[in-house]
């Protein structure tokens, strides 16, 4: 089994991983990068993503370009747990899919912000929900072929109920649920959204091992 050290040192090319037989560190000096850039344009931005085409010389030699989308925040997502293991689930119209989600409570955080601060105010706005105990859980590149998006996903417990602020492009619906029907949504294609399936399943993972 593969262990993370809890802490955040983005890039993730600077994640150091143990394991029980060996030890593997990445410094991101393993392999030479394939790809050479010739020249690079600021296609869009906004307060949130930056859009930038590159003319590049592909790893087989040929010329071509490459756009990609630079996200200005961290994604951070939760999984609150109670004492009787339920989780809290919330329900908005995603624009860019054009279509209703369900998903764990997730936003994004500055870079210059600790995640877990991050995690704590998002877990507030969109639930109401303080927590007094935070388990980082996973670390993802949510799409990495077109953008350098990281997620960071944390578990939260020791709950306690207070008011939800969320922000006012936000409309959302709350359901609380027992995390086995949250898990069954994953299984059965109803939550899609990147974070919430990998969080929930390893989550469920966590559960099994008797580590929760």
């Amino acid at each position: 089994m593969w262990h993370y050290i809890p802490s955040y040192t983005p890039p993730f090319s600077k994640l150091l991983y143990i394991s029980k037989q060996q030890k593997f560190v990445s410094c991101g000096m393993e392999d030479k990068n394939p790809w050479e850039i010739k020249e690079s344009r600021d296609v869009y931005q906004n307060d949130w993503i930056q859009l930038t085409e590159y003319d590049v010389i592909n790893p087989s030699g040929g010329q071509g370009i490459y756009g990609k989308v630079h996200f200005k925040n961290v994604a951070i997502g939760i999984i609150p747990l109670d004492e009787e293991r339920n989780t809290w689930l919330v329900g908005q119209y995603r624009f860019p899919t054009d279509a209703y989600s369900w998903e764990i409570p997730e936003g994004g955080g500055p870079f210059h912000e600790e995640p877990l601060e991050a995690a704590k105010r998002e877990l507030a706005e969109e639930t109401g929900l303080r927590a007094s105990h935070w388990q980082l859980i996973q670390r993802m590149h949510l799409s990495n072929s077109v953008s350098d998006e990281e997620s960071i996903i944390y578990i939260a417990t020791g709950l306690t109920a207070g008011t939800a602020d969320p922000e006012e492009t936000e409309a959302l619906t709350l359901r609380k649920v027992r995390f086995q029907e949250a898990y069954q949504m994953v299984l059965d294609g109803i939550i899609t959204d990147s974070m919430s399936v990998a969080g929930i399943l390893k989550t469920h993972i966590l559960i099994q091992e008797g580590k929760i």
